[in-house]
């Protein structure tokens, strides 16, 4: 089976596997699938799309949702990106460098 459109392949997962939280190593409660999370995270993440639209596959969207923004809180996502990142032939990198330039005038919003 080949690589899904949106998800880690084995090289990307084998480097961030022993970042996450919830292995079996660690105390406390585990993640069922942990690939399978950080999969359905991507895959709201590069589509674009609302999170109420993740495909189910990936789980109760709410759910995703929930321990994705505890990972926010936690800098998971600052470490995993952090290894990601190191590899020179990433073809994947998504740097976001959106800039809204607003009137001199449109910071009250009235008027207009």
């Amino acid at each position: 089976m080949g690589i899904k459109r949106y998800e880690l392949s084995e090289a990307q997962w084998s480097r961030v596997a022993a970042l996450v939280p919830g292995k079996v190593a660690d105390p406390g409660r585990t993640g069922v699938d942990n690939r399978l999370f950080v999969n359905g995270c991507v895959w709201v993440l590069r589509s674009g799309a609302h999170w109420c639209d993740l495909p189910e596959r990936y789980g109760k969207w709410k759910t995703v949702h929930q321990r994705f923004s505890r990972w926010c809180h936690a800098a998971v996502w600052e470490r995993v990106i952090e290894a990601l990142t190191t590899d020179g032939n990433n073809q994947d990198l998504m740097i976001d460098s959106t800039i809204v330039r607003a009137h001199q005038q449109a910071p009250t919003g009235k008027g207009g």
